[in-house]
Formats: structure tokens, C-alpha cells, sequence
């Protein structure tokens, strides 16, 4: 694969909006992501509504934020855009749903790419269909708004429709109207970020990381180290590491901590990330290229997430959750910080 293109737009005056004014959004479902957008589009001074099966919890959570909160098919033929904000392996089926409620000239929308790289997604050329995929969990997205600031997103035209420009136009102000274009908006393809998306969580952000941590922890108790001293070096600290590097980079990181730890980055990392690692990075990424990981998610979706509620059990079960329970009620303001 050559390199693509990347092309990065910005909103700082505020101008995609206008393809919004006037309209009405309608967000379905109403978790991490969905909150988060339809906060950040009403604050926009957007119209939103709200959609989710009759009694969920969905449904009681945006009434209790005062949205106007329909069933899901209703609040789809409200709209001029309506966004999807649901898990990739029910996005399918509420398509099912949302699809024929639909007005003509609505525009779809998914804040990821997944089910339309993996084909989850199909409709009549008429129909326009686009991605907004801000790069960070809902509650950053919405705290960064409030701030007046925004985070990066990746937006993709994926089907143009019968209005190609209205098409995109839509795309840029639901951009805007989240806060993305206050940072940065990356013109991609669903391919493109279905597939680094699910890449970097498998290898870095949740399975590496989350690993890597595990696996420390356990050195350093096996070795006769408290459990607690295990959790702080090995666990709580990576966020202040993590930070840097948010902020700076790596190399800006390299030159903000001692210069212990950033020898032990070239002494260390080396021989954790090894020619065998970079092999299974690999095996990760054809994977998720060719479908196998996207199918292994919705088999494991067909039986009733056992392997997600499984990996969930285990995690809760382990013997350093008791030891970061202890660090943690040493800064109780942490809870404070981590409430939406």
C-alpha cells in the first residue's frame, strides 16, 4: 500500500455549521459517543433528538439530560442527519431499523468505521452516508467542547448520495458542531480508520497495553515486591507517561523524563518489542484486513458476548485490582475527576 494523502481541515471560524442551522439531528443511541454528540450538537445550538427502543436506558438517560427522545425510527424521519452512535455489532440491525424511517434527502451517519467497511451497512445510491469518527472516548470528546476546545476526528464521505455537496457539507458540520474542526479533521475513508482503529486497540491502546501492565505486575510480586508498589510503578504511572507523549511526543517525552527511565527506553524497549512482537503486529493488522478479527467480534456477539463477559470476569477476579483499589483511595479526588 502507498501512502496515502492526509489532509487535515480546519473550522476555526466556525463556517460548516451552516449546513446545520435549521435542521434537526437525530442521534440513536445515547452512550459513551451519542452523549457526547448530542451535548455538543445542542450546545451548537443544533436541534437534536434522541432515539432508542421504547424503556431503555437510552431512552431514560436522554430524558433525564432534557432531549426529546423518540423510538428509533421515529426520531430517524425527523432528521436531516441521522448519526448512529451504537456498538459495531448491532449497528447492522438498527440500520435495519433506521434506514426505511428515513426521509429521502437524510443523510446517514457513523461515528465509525466498521460496519461500513465490513459490510453491515447497504442502501440505494440516492442515500448519502458519511463517518465522523472523533479519536478519543465520548467523555474526552465532551469535556475538550466545554473547554472550548476540540479533539482530531476522521470524516469520510462514504456514499455521496443524490447531493454529493449537501453530502459532505453535512459531514463538515457535524464535525463542527462536536468541537472537531476547533482541532482538526482529517479527510480519510471508513476503510482507512475501521482498520487502524481496530489495529491500534488490538496491539497498543487496550490488548498490548493492558497486557504489558499485567505481565509487569506479575514480575515484580513474583519477585516479593508489594502489590501496591507493583500497581504504582507498573500501572498507575503510565498515565503521566502517556500524557507526555499526548502532549509532546515521544521525542518531547524523552526530554521530560529522567534520564534513567529514557535510557531504559533504548536499553528495554528493544528486547520487550522484539522481532517476534513486530511479527504479531503484523499478523494483527492482516487480520483485521481481511475480516477474520470483525468476524471473530460478531461470533462472539451471536453467543452472547461470552468471551467479552468472560475477559471481563477475569480482569475483575485479578489479584492487582485489590492493589489499585488501595492506590486509588489514596487520591480520592480521582472519582471526582472521572465523573461526565
Amino acid at each position: 500500500m502507498g501512502r496515502p494523502e492526509c489532509q487535515v481541515l480546519q473550522d476555526s471560524a466556525g463556517l460548516w455549521l451552516e449546513a446545520l442551522h435549521g435542521q434537526t439531528v437525530a442521534i440513536v443511541g445515547f452512550g459513551n459517543q451519542g452523549r457526547a454528540h448530542a451535548l455538543n450538537l445542542r450546545d451548537s445550538g443544533i436541534r437534536v433528538v434522541v432515539g432508542g427502543r421504547s424503556g431503555s436506558t437510552a431512552r431514560a438517560a436522554a430524558r433525564s439530560e432534557r432531549f426529546e427522545e423518540f423510538d428509533t425510527a421515529e426520531a430517524a424521519s425527523l432528521a436531516a442527519l441521522v448519526a448512529l452512535c451504537v456498538p459495531d455489532h448491532v449497528a447492522g440491525d438498527v440500520w435495519a431499523t433506521v434506514e426505511p424511517a428515513m426521509r429521502a434527502d437524510a443523510v446517514a451517519g457513523f461515528v465509525c468505521g466498521a460496519p461500513l467497511r465490513y459490510g453491515l451497512v447497504a442502501a440505494a445510491p440516492a442515500r448519502g452516508i458519511v463517518m465522523v469518527a472523533p479519536k478519543g472516548p465520548g467523555s474526552t470528546l465532551r469535556k475538550r467542547f466545554t473547554m472550548g476546545q476540540g479533539i482530531p476526528a476522521l470524516m469520510a464521505v462514504h456514499a455521496a448520495g443524490a447531493d454529493p455537496k449537501r453530502t459532505r457539507a453535512l459531514a463538515l458540520a457535524w464535525a463542527a458542531g462536536i468541537g472537531c474542526g476547533r482541532s482538526g479533521v482529517i479527510e480519510s475513508t471508513s476503510a482507512v480508520e475501521a482498520e487502524t482503529d481496530l489495529f491500534g486497540e488490538q496491539a497498543v491502546l487496550c490488548g498490548g497495553m493492558v497486557h504489558l501492565m499485567q505481565a509487569a505486575y506479575d514480575a515484580l510480586v513474583a519477585a516479593g515486591y508489594p502489590p501496591e508498589i507493583a500497581y504504582i510503578e507498573c500501572i498507575h504511572e503510565l498515565k503521566q507517561v502517556a500524557d507526555l507523549v499526548y502532549e509532546h511526543g515521544i521525542a518531547g517525552m524523552r526530554e521530560r523524563v529522567s534520564p534513567t527511565a529514557a535510557f531504559g527506553i533504548d536499553e528495554a524497549g528493544p528486547v520487550v518489542v522484539d522481532d517476534r512482537t513486530r511479527e504479531a503486529m503484523k499478523d494483527l493488522l492482516e487480520r483485521v484486513r481481511d475480516g477474520r478479527f470483525f468476524a471473530a467480534l460478531m461470533a462472539d456477539q451471536l453467543n452472547g458476548g461470552r468471551r467479552l463477559r468472560e475477559g471481563q470476569t477475569q480482569a475483575a477476579a485479578m489479584t492487582l485490582e485489590q492493589a489499585g483499589r488501595t492506590v486509588r483511595a489514596m487520591m480520592p479526588w480521582l472519582a471526582q475527576e472521572s465523573r461526565p
